[in-house]
C-alpha cells in the first residue's frame, strides 16, 4: 500500500510524530507548496480575457492561508461580518471582496456597504432592504439557475431543492427594485454546487448563465460560482480533476458570449474554495484505544466529530494513512476497522468497516485532505478545545498558525452569577 504523506513529502523536514508531540494531538497540518499550487492553478483558469477567482474563504478561514491568497492573486468571497473583517486584516483592499451572504440581518448589510464592498443579494426582499440602506448604489444579485451540482445533497446550491438565490423567471421584479431605488446591478452570480469531479454540470450552468446574463444591461462583472472537486479516494488512485480541459472547454463557452458580445466583455469570475485548500490540509491524532464490541472492532482517536464533521454531516470519506514511529505503516496485516472519535455521539465516526493496517494504541491516523471544511466547521463540542494549526512551509519547516485552544478561552464568555 502506498502513502501519500511520504510520496508527496507532505511534512518537509519535518517528522510528524515529533510534531504530534510539540504541539499535541489532534492536529491540523497544512503544506504551504500544496496550497500555492492549487491556488496558482484556479488563478488561471482563464487567460484569454478577464478573469480573477475569488477564494472561498469559509472553506478555511486561517489568516495565514488568506495572506496566501491575497500573494497568489486571488481575491475573495466572505459570507459574513467576521470574514469580512478577517479579509479585511489580511490585506484585502475592499474592492477584491465580494460579499457573498444568505438570509443576513440589516446590519451585516450595512458593514458592507460602509466599507465599500460589492454585496450579493439572495433574495428579492433582501435587494430592497439594500435599495433601501443604499439607494443608488452598486450591487451584485445571486441568480438560482435551475440547475444543481455536488457530492451530497446537503452541498447542492442550486436547483429546485435549495434556498439559495432568486429563480430566474423573477428577473423582473429585480429590474423593479433596482428601478424604485435607482441601483445599478453591476453583476450577477450563481453557485450550483460542491465537489464535482466531472465538469459537465458545471459548464452546462456556465452556458445557462451566460444566457441569463443577456437580460442584464450594465453588467461589469459575470460570477460562475465554485465546487470544482479533489480526489478524496486518492490512495486508490481516484482521477484529478482535469484543469487543463476544463480551462479549454470554459473558455470556448466563454468565446460564444464575447462574439456577440465583443463591445462589452465584463470580468469574468469563479469562487474556488474546497479545490485550493482541501488536499493542502492533513489532521494527526492520537489513537488511544482498541476495542471489540459485538464483532465489530473499534479504533478510538482524538479526533472526534468535532474536529472534523464532514463524515458524520455527509457521510464524507477521508483516506486515512496509520503513522508508527513518525513513518506510515504500508506493510503487514490489515483488517477492517471503524476509526471513531471521542465524543459521546453515534455519529462520530471517521470511517465504517474500513481496510486498514492493524492498528496498536499509541499510532498515529492521519487523515487526508483535511484542508477545506475541517477546522472552519469545528466545535468545542462535548467542551473540547479545538486543535492547534500547523504550516510545513516552503522551507519545509513548522510553522505554528493558530495556537491550540485551551479550557480557559473556551470558557471565558460565560457568565456567573
Amino acid at each position: 500500500m502506498k502513502s501519500y504523506v511520504e510520496e508527496s513529502g507532505f511534512f518537509g523536514k519535518e517528522n510528524p510524530e515529533e510534531l504530534a508531540e510539540k504541539y499535541g494531538t489532534p492536529l491540523y497540518v497544512y503544506n504551504e507548496d500544496n496550497i500555492r499550487q492549487h491556488m496558482k492553478k484556479v488563478a488561471g483558469v482563464i487567460n484569454k480575457y478577464p478573469y480573477r477567482a475569488n477564494y472561498s474563504m469559509k472553506a478555511n478561514s486561517n489568516l495565514s492561508i488568506l495572506k496566501m491568497a491575497l500573494e497568489e492573486g486571488l481575491n475573495a468571497d466572505a459570507m459574513s461580518i467576521g470574514e469580512m473583517i478577517l479579509l479585511l486584516k489580511a490585506g484585502f483592499p475592499a474592492d477584491r471582496i465580494f460579499f457573498v451572504p444568505n438570509n443576513v440581518a440589516q446590519e451585516e448589510l450595512q458593514f458592507a456597504i460602509n466599507h465599500n464592498i460589492m454585496t450579493s443579494l439572495d433574495s428579492l426582499e433582501q435587494l430592497e432592504l439594500f435599495g433601501s440602506l443604499n439607494p443608488g448604489g452598486k450591487c451584485s444579485v445571486r441568480i438560482n439557475p435551475g440547475i444543481g451540482a455536488g457530492h451530497h445533497e446537503k452541498v447542492i446550491t442550486a436547483g429546485k431543492k435549495t434556498k439559495f438565490g432568486i429563480e430566474e423567471h423573477d428577473v423582473d421584479a429585480i429590474f423593479e427594485i433596482a428601478r424604485e431605488y435607482d441601483l445599478h446591478i453591476v453583476e450577477i452570480n450563481q453557485h450550483v454546487g460542491s465537489q464535482y469531479l466531472d465538469p459537465q454540470p458545471f459548464l452546462e450552468a456556465v452556458e445557462n448563465f451566460l444566457r441569463i446574463a443577456e437580460k442584464f444591461d450594465e453588467l461589469e462583472y459575470i460570477d460562475f460560482g465554485g465546487g470544482y472537486g479533489i480526489p478524496y479516494h486518492k490512495l486508490e488512485d481516484e482521477a484529478e480533476f482535469d484543469m487543463e480541459d476544463f480551462s479549454k472547454r470554459f473558455t470556448a463557452l466563454l468565446d460564444a458570449y464575447v462574439e456577440k458580445h465583443p463591445d462589452n466583455i465584463p470580468l469574468f469570475k469563479s469562487e474556488p474554495g474546497r479545490y485550493c485548500v482541501a488536499e493542502g490540509g492533513v489532521i494527526l491524532g492520537r489513537v488511544h484505544a482498541v476495542k471489540q464490541n459485538y464483532g465489530n472492532k473499534y479504533i478510538g482517536t482524538d479526533i472526534g466529530m468535532n474536529v472534523l464533521a464532514r463524515p458524520t454531516l455527509y457521510d464524507s470519506w477521508h483516506d486515512l494513512e496509520v503513522l508508527r514511529d513518525g513513518k506510515a505503516v504500508t506493510e503487514g496485516e490489515r483488517e477492517n476497522v471503524y476509526v471513531t472519535g471521542n465524543i459521546c455521539e453515534s455519529g462520530d465516526l471517521l470511517c465504517k468497516d474500513r481496510n486498514l493496517p492493524v492498528i496498536k494504541r499509541g499510532d498515529l491516523i492521519c487523515v487526508l485532505d483535511a484542508g477545506a471544511y475541517g477546522f472552519s466547521m469545528s466545535s468545542s463540542h462535548n467542551s473540547r478545545p479545538r486543535p492547534a494549526e500547523v504550516l510545513i512551509t516552503k522551507e519545509g519547516t513548522a510553522k505554528l498558525i493558530r495556537k491550540r485552544e485551551t479550557y480557559e478561552y473556551i470558557f471565558s464568555n460565560l457568565v456567573e452569577d
